[in-house]
């Protein structure tokens, strides 16, 4: 197929290329940034600078293009999106654009990256006693809408513009609501990192400058499953590929770890015993996050599970890498 892949020079772009690549796919990437300056830039695709939240920009992307990924947006980690809420919000414009374009340009696959974000608050918040766990999310979780705010409404209406132009148009769509995925390749340390790659590179920082101690946000009791980009890819690929049409969780479902859990795990794959502080004052996020896998199960025969432990090991070893090298 000729694939254009929209936020390509991007954390989960960049895998996304390098598979369909290798599956023999001919690529268009576009990415708001310098090719200079994405996380993986291919030679042998078709990669332009583009700001896909304007309409002209969004049509040369999409011109000439059978499937559209369209990964692009304004986000970074929890501390990120409860900072710059308006910055987030803005990305709409990309997929209103990205949407009109594949329509004008006849696209006959679309898939749209949502987020688990756009699951209602109050799921998020109470665990289930005695267990202490949270609930899954189930894809019927998102109403009545309670997302987070900024970036959780930016994807939920994104969802929802989705659904109106195959309903209306016929562009045939795919909404994937991801959770939390990780690995290499990815923003470390530049404010947008999320808390596999913030930790990592905190470990690796202090096992660096030999300091005793590593400081994370809140209290490390905030429960979370974490995806690797591997299996993240997989899902895109045969979510895209499938007759899925409604919004679809693409997680993990059962290693469900705390916070303080995710650092210990770090730092058994970088031999360190750090005294672990905690900053009340930052940005936590909801209480509990993990995906209801049945759907994905039941329409795949499938779902990720590479385990954390695996996943962290290749993550931090390669954060370790950069570290070194600043």
């Amino acid at each position: 197929m000729r694939c254009l892949i929209a936020g390509g020079g991007g954390f989960i772009g960049g895998f996304l290329a390098a598979r369909l690549l290798a599956e023999g796919h001919t690529l268009r990437v576009a990415d708001i940034k310098p090719v200079s300056e994405w996380w993986q830039a291919h030679p042998v695709v078709e990669n332009l600078q583009l700001d896909l939240s304007l309409k002209g920009a969004a049509e040369e992307a999409c011109c000439g293009v059978d499937w559209v990924f369209n990964a692009a947006c304004n986000m970074g980690g929890i501390a990120w999106i409860e900072t710059y809420k308006a910055a987030c919000m803005d990305s709409v414009l990309i997929n209103a654009h990205m949407l009109r374009a594949a329509r004008l340009h006849d696209v006959k696959r679309y898939l749209f990256t949502s987020s688990a974000c756009v699951y209602r608050a109050d799921r998020q918040e109470q665990p289930i006693a005695p267990w202490g766990k949270m609930r899954p999310l189930d894809e019927d979780a998102a109403y009545p809408a309670m997302p987070e705010d900024g970036y959780g409404w930016e994807k939920l209406f994104s969802e929802r513009h989705c659904r109106h132009y195959m309903e209306d148009y016929g562009l045939d769509c795919r909404v994937v609501r991801l959770h939390n995925v990780y690995g290499p390749h990815g923003s470390w340390c530049d404010g947008r990192e999320k808390a596999p790659a913030a930790i990592c590179r905190k470990v690796a920082e202090a096992k660096l400058r030999g300091e005793d101690h590593i400081t994370i946000y809140g209290d490390g009791t905030r429960q979370r499953t974490f995806m690797w980009i591997g299996d993240c890819v997989e899902g895109l690929i045969q979510i895209m590929q499938s007759e899925i049409r409604q919004p679809i969780n693409l997680g993990i479902q059962h290693e469900v770890v705390t916070i303080n859990e995710l650092v210990a795990k770090v730092q058994a794959v970088a031999g360190t015993d750090l005294e672990v502080r905690h900053d009340l004052t930052k940005a936590q996020g909801v209480f509990g996050r993990s995906s209801d896998n049945t759907m994905i199960r039941r329409e795949l025969s499938w779902e990720p599970t590479t385990p954390l432990s695996e996943g962290i090991e290749e993550t931090y070893g390669w954060i370790e890498r950069q570290v070194e090298t600043v």
